[in-house]
């Protein structure tokens, strides 16, 4: 019945309401944050309820208007807008652990290495690592002492020379490489992943305030402006 009254508005209602958004901690981060302001600016009848989790979780089930994932991650039945472009898996490691223990040249070289290692929160499940080169691919489970389901803890542990970590181009490591604080290893075999994406229900008609929301994560607002 919401659906068919919000429909029946048509495509010129004003954004209102409050807006539910399922995210990555990663995309809330590189995509919402630096556009909060200016999206309330523009909506002020919008309320954004933005949930962090990296467990994956049916936003349909939950009762999300919107989730933003990485492409390979969607959900059937979902209508899904790019939002980034492909990213890279990066393999990093701190000089000084690489000093102590050898730079790998192959996956198969990180037994001999101790692996910081992601856990999904909704699983609970420890994520494999990817590799491919040539059109060979291969996976990796690795052992160390840091496990966790949150980034605030590997950058940290890979900084204090903790092991090796597989992870998506973050700011942090993004800075610690620029910065000479971190080093990239296996870069041959690391692969470029779908990027991230904002997915909703096919079967749901598209609220004003979510197609506002992805017109301000696009920048559309601005070319319109």
């Amino acid at each position: 019945m919401d659906d068919a009254v919000a429909q029946a508005a048509g495509s010129n209602a004003r954004a209102a309401g409050t807006l539910r958004v399922n995210t990555l901690g990663m995309a809330a981060k590189k995509v919402i944050a630096p556009r909060l302001g200016r999206f309330a600016r523009a909506h002020p009848e919008v309320v954004l309820d933005i949930v962090i989790d990296d467990g994956l979780s049916d936003i349909a089930a939950a009762g999300f208007d919107a989730g933003i994932r990485v492409g390979g991650r969607l959900q059937k039945d979902m209508v899904a807008v790019r939002l980034t472009p492909d990213v890279e898996l990066l393999a990093v490691a701190s000089p000084d652990y690489l000093a102590r223990h050898g730079e790998p040249k192959t996956p198969a070289d990180l037994d001999r290495h101790l692996c910081i290692n992601w856990r999904f929160p909704g699983s609970g499940k420890i994520a494999g690592w990817g590799f491919r080169e040539k059109g060979k691919s291969t996976e990796f489970f690795g052992e160390g002492q840091v496990i966790t389901n949150h980034q605030d803890i590997i950058v940290p542990a890979v900084l204090q020379g903790l092991g090796i970590t597989y992870a998506y181009n973050d700011d942090g490591i993004t800075d610690a490489l620029r910065e000479g604080r971190l080093k990239r290893v296996l870069s041959d075999w690391s692969p470029t992943v779908p990027g991230l994406y904002l997915y909703y229900s096919s079967r749901r008609y598209m609220l004003p305030s979510l197609r506002a929301f992805i017109d301000c994560m696009l920048d559309r607002d601005l070319e319109a402006a």
